[in-house]
């Protein structure tokens, strides 16, 4: 019986629904935290919760404004000079030239692991980096899917979506510690003036305050995914082929731990830092090699 194909257009399409549908779960949760809180405590946490969400929005803002500078720092790559690799910017400029994308930076940083990363708030200020590993152990098609995975990722605009997610779970963690220290604090100046009527609020506004950080963050996980499985399509359309990403993706198997810092290791290829997979920011290579053979 014949496998059934699948479509790269499909497979953006869906990958792009299903992060907006959890996108979705992480506002509900943080609007149903806010609601529960301000229910058992009063008005008080939403002025509390305003000065909290302005705190992290401004901070993840410079973070989302910095972030090719961040990513590139926290790595310590350097810039890839033109001479001496032609091939490396040979293969993004004509892969922009198929695309219709803007040059971006380009970056290279010197480990031994095939890996790479793009970073940068839209097509006009980003960049991409590749390790030294993957310039010398890829050849020309399999460096190219590499490359088109990238730029698939600044096309899409992923950086702009996954701060935004960041901006909202980041706001449930702020608003769920605020409440539960301030209930630590309450106990301990003997304050029990509470409504009997919000005793049931109170408790779950606890559970709330407890799982919601949780529950958000494994959301969150899972959107970084989702991203990585559209990336994977988006990079066919542009190569026409998956045969060079698939090549590459088997080499990566063989990749041992790289270390970098953990708010970077969302962006690489492959998950640089071993992790378990139900807290991993990538799917098991194994699952992206199998739908790629299908497209």
């Amino acid at each position: 019986m014949e496998e059934t194909r699948l479509s790269f257009y499909n497979e953006i399409a869906r990958n792009k629904r299903n992060s907006v549908f959890l996108i979705i779960i992480v506002s509900l949760v943080l609007v149903g935290l806010i609601y529960v809180i301000g229910l058992a405590i009063g008005a008080d946490i939403f002025l509390i919760g305003i000065i909290a969400v302005i705190i992290s929005v401004l901070y993840v803002l410079f973070g989302y404004y910095s972030s090719d500078k961040i990513a590139i720092a926290s790595v310590n790559a350097k810039p890839a000079e033109k001479e001496k690799y032609r091939q490396y910017y040979h293969s993004v400029e004509g892969l922009c030239l198929a695309s219709g994308m803007p040059m971006p930076k380009l970056y290279i940083v010197e480990n031994p692991q095939i890996n790479a990363f793009a970073s940068g708030r839209n097509p006009q200020n980003s960049v991409i980096c590749v390790t030294a590993g993957a310039l010398e152990k890829l050849n020309k098609q399999e460096l190219e899917g590499v490359l088109a995975h990238e730029l698939s990722h600044i096309a899409n605009y992923d950086i702009k979506f996954m701060t935004l997610t960041a901006v909202l779970v980041g706001m449930i963690a702020i608003i769920s510690q605020i409440f539960l220290r301030s209930l630590f604090f309450t106990s301990i100046s003997g304050n029990r003036n509470r409504q009997s009527g919000n005793a049931i609020f109170m408790i779950i506004g606890i559970i709330l305050a407890i799982l919601a950080p949780i529950l958000v963050a494994l959301v969150q996980l899972a959107i970084s995914r989702k991203r990585e499985y559209s990336a994977d399509a988006s990079a066919v359309k542009f190569m026409r082929t998956p045969t060079g990403l698939i090549n590459a993706l088997e080499k990566i198997k063989h990749n041992s731990e790289m270390k970098v810092s953990g708010a970077v290791a969302p962006l690489f290829l492959a998950k640089p830092n071993k992790a378990k997979e139900l807290f991993s920011t990538h799917p098991p290579l194994e699952e992206r090699i199998k739908r790629l053979r299908k497209m």
